[in-house]
């Protein structure tokens, strides 16, 4: 059934609003509905003739256009239906003139008020003439005929006011969406180029001061050509978030990570208790950015300060703790902001726990994040 609606969705509109009104004109050719239709005014009735079909043809066929040009079908079966009433044919094809005014109160972009005016004027006209043909309606009848006619408009109005705000609603969704996305790559960028390039910086330092000692100078240097490395697979992994097949939740490992940390020259002890579970969903990702983060701190603001890494994996929970000696509260919150600023964002939004500040001489990130949330 969704093959033939989608099939049927990719022909033009008036493809698709062509069967009502070849329903609506074979409806009003039918001998069992002569007379049948819409009678406004209650003049006597008419059989039908020549000028019948062409009233009844005017009257259906510019439906097929109600779409694409909606102000010229509702002249065309406007036209038509004063017609079909003052010979008094009365014949089905006068549910166009409903349809017409929905369909242009959906549809139509320009001159609203002026199409109301007019089509008012026009309808106060037909009910003088009606009026002078002998009609018996009254001015209650007229009266209460316009205001159905003028609910049919109400209705297309109030159709395209909700189509409006559907659309305003799904552009903002759209938006938030995108920038969703884009601070969600700007914090993984910050995290990955943030935490290589200063492992880099120190190593380059430090090298400076090895000149002397060739042998520890050409590991200090190959150590920054590995993190070189490291931090272009990295950026590979960050450039394949885009990639709609690609998992977010996939990062480094953590021992490798600490491993890193250690030959920039900062000694880490490192205790990982349990496993991850497999409905880990983003929260081992989460876990991974803070220890990578907490570490880049404790590089920069206090490289060779004793460092440790605590992670144990619960059942419903992630928690993790890093801890540097040495480092002000001031120097560490300090940067562009994204960092525990952005982890701070990351934890809450799974609906864990968050705190980094001073504590017995150093500085101290901690974070339990709830696992199994794919969030």
């Amino acid at each position: 059934m969704s093959r033939v609606i989608s099939w049927w969705r990719r022909w033009d509109v008036t493809v698709q609003d062509a069967p009502l009104a070849l329903a609506l004109v074979l409806a009003s050719l039918i001998p069992a509905l002569h007379n049948r239709g819409t009678q406004l005014g209650d003049l006597p009735g008419r059989p039908m003739d020549g000028l019948a079909a062409a009233v009844i043809a005017l009257e259906c066929l510019p439906l097929v256009v109600r779409r694409r040009w909606p102000l010229v079908c509702l002249a065309l079966v406007s036209v038509a239906f004063a017609v079909d009433q003052l010979r008094g044919y009365h014949t089905v094809a006068g549910t166009a003139l409903p349809i017409a005014l929905i369909s242009t109160g959906l549809h139509l972009a320009h001159h609203r008020r002026t199409t109301v005016i007019t089509a008012t004027v026009a309808y106060a006209v037909l009910a003088v003439a009606l009026d002078r043909e002998g009609s018996t309606e009254g001015v209650t009848g007229f009266v209460t005929f316009y205001l159905a006619l003028a609910a049919a408009w109400g209705i297309g109005a109030w159709l395209r006011l909700s189509r409006n705000a559907e659309a305003e609603r799904r552009r903002h969704v759209a938006e938030a969406t995108r920038l969703a996305e884009r601070t969600s790559i700007a914090r993984e960028l910050h995290d990955v180029v943030t935490h290589h390039v200063t492992a880099m910086v120190v190593q380059a330092e430090a090298a400076r001061y090895l000149t002397a000692s060739p042998d520890r100078l050409d590991q200090t240097l190959q150590t920054i050509t590995d993190t070189g490395r490291r931090s272009l697979t990295d950026l590979r992994h960050l450039l394949d978030l885009l990639n709609p097949d690609h998992s977010p939740f996939t990062v480094g490992s953590l021992t490798t990570l600490v491993e890193q940390t250690r030959q920039a020259g900062q000694p880490v002890e490192f205790a990982e208790e349990g496993t991850a579970t497999r409905d880990a969903g983003s929260a081992e990702a989460v876990a991974y950015r803070v220890v990578q983060e907490a570490l880049t701190n404790a590089l920069k603001y206090a490289h060779g300060s004793p460092t440790t890494v605590r992670v144990r994996y619960g059942e419903k929970e992630i928690t993790v703790e890093v801890g540097t000696e040495g480092v002000r509260a001031s120097a560490a919150s300090g940067g562009s902001g994204r960092g525990l600023a952005g982890l701070r964002e990351r934890v809450d939004v799974l609906g864990g726990e968050f705190s980094a500040g001073q504590q017995n001489g150093g500085f101290v990130v901690r974070a339990r994040i709830p696992a199994g949330n794919p969030a």
